[in-house]
Parts: structure tokens; sequence; C-alpha cells
């Protein structure tokens, strides 16, 4: 038995407890192991189009004209770097931002210039720049690049939105051949099935896992825009 407390008082059904506790914590974290393993393996993806998206300055605070085009092969900053984007819930049919995802990105501009050490990271939004950026600056997200999708069907085509216009919190992975062609590689949104319908993506965030730790778990507890 392995434990990681020195305190007095621990009764042997809590030690017990807490040894097949720590073998059912061992097995998840080998399993979780596993699957990242399969989605490394993931064979070649399609090839997608080269979609264009609208950007305004790279200093949120410099306002938000002029506003360029770019396009998703321009978004790779160097070969063999992977590109992630995530798709935030705002724009359309999704007049107001979504808490949850509001949550993720939160979580994104405090890492963001730890993951591009390792692979390009950008927001993309079906939101006019205008909107999307005076969002980010009421919360602050210095760090992240900001996209907005304007008439392409990217989001459409990823799955982050339907005929509608109905927003879906969405993470996409792409890579970029030796030629230039850019393969969509993974996607995830947080319907997984009719009866997990907001766990598909916890792992963009620690806040799951830390409320976990806690004896009441996470519960009924949703995120808010608003503290």
């Amino acid at each position: 038995m392995l434990r990681h407390t020195r305190l007095p008082g621990e009764s042997a059904e809590y030690l017990a407890a807490r040894e097949e506790l720590r073998q059912a914590e061992i097995d998840l974290m080998r399993h979780g192991e596993r699957v990242a393993a399969l989605r490394r393996t993931l064979p070649p993806g399609p090839p997608v189009d080269d979609y264009v998206f609208l950007e305004g300055p790279a200093d949120l605070d410099a306002g938000d004209t002029p506003v360029g085009e770019v396009t998703l092969s321009e978004l790779f900053t160097a070969p063999e770097r992977p590109l992630i984007v995530y798709q935030f819930m705002y724009g359309k049919a999704q007049t107001d931002p979504c808490p949850m995802c509001t949550l993720w990105i939160d979580g994104l501009d405090g890492i963001a210039h730890h993951i591009t050490r390792n692979a390009d990271l950008v927001i993309a939004a079906a939101a006019d720049p205008p909107t999307l950026r005076q969002y980010a600056r009421d919360r602050g997200w210095h760090r992240l690049r900001l996209l907005s999708c304007g008439d392409s069907t990217f989001k459409y085509d990823t799955g982050g939105e339907d005929k509608d216009g109905e927003q879906d919190s969405t993470v996409s992975v792409f890579t970029r051949d030796a030629d230039g062609t850019v393969r969509h590689f993974y996607s995830a949104h947080p319907r997984m099935a009719d009866d997990i319908k907001e766990r598909g993506i916890d792992l963009l965030t620690p806040v799951w896992s830390a409320l976990d730790l806690t004896p009441r778990g996470r519960g009924d507890w949703y995120p808010s825009v608003h503290y």
C-alpha cells in the first residue's frame, strides 16, 4: 500500500477504501493513455478546403480595424505543427456567448503560451470580428488568436453548427502535409451519445477534475459568464 499522507487517526476502513481508490485511479490513468494512443494513431484524415477567416489586429486593444482575411493553411506557423481550433458557440443563432465555451476559453487563454510551443491554437466563432473581439476584451483574452468564420462553411463542415445556425462547442485538430495539403485530424464535441450530452471535451479544462476531488463532486454546477 502506498500512502500519500502521514495523518494520525486514519482508520483501517479508510485506508482500505483509499487503496482501492488509488488502484482505480491507476487503471483510469492507464486507460486514458490507451485512448490517447488510439487518437495519435488515427490514419490520415480527409483533405479540407482552405477556408477563409476574418481577423482583426493582433493587439486586442488596438481596435477592430483593419480586418483582414486569413486562410486555414496560413494558420500553420511552421512545418509539422498541428493546428488546434476551438469553435466558440457565439454568433448566428447563438446570440449570447456560451457560458461553457467561456469557461474553456478562459482556461485556454491562461495556457496558450504553453500550448503554442508545440501546436498552433486559434479560437473561431460565427460572430463578426468586432462582436467577438469586444467579448474577448471583456474577458481579458489577450493571448489568443481570434477568428470570425465569416461566410465560410467551416463550422458547418466540421460539425460546429447546423443548417439553422445553431452552434455547438467543438475542438478540431488539423495537420498540413509537406505539399501544403491541410487535413482534418480529429474533432470532439460535448455530446458523445444520447445520454452523454456535455462530457465530450471535459479534458479542455481542469475545473471538472478539481471538483471531482471533493466529497460533493461537480454536482449540478454549471458555469456562468457572471461571477
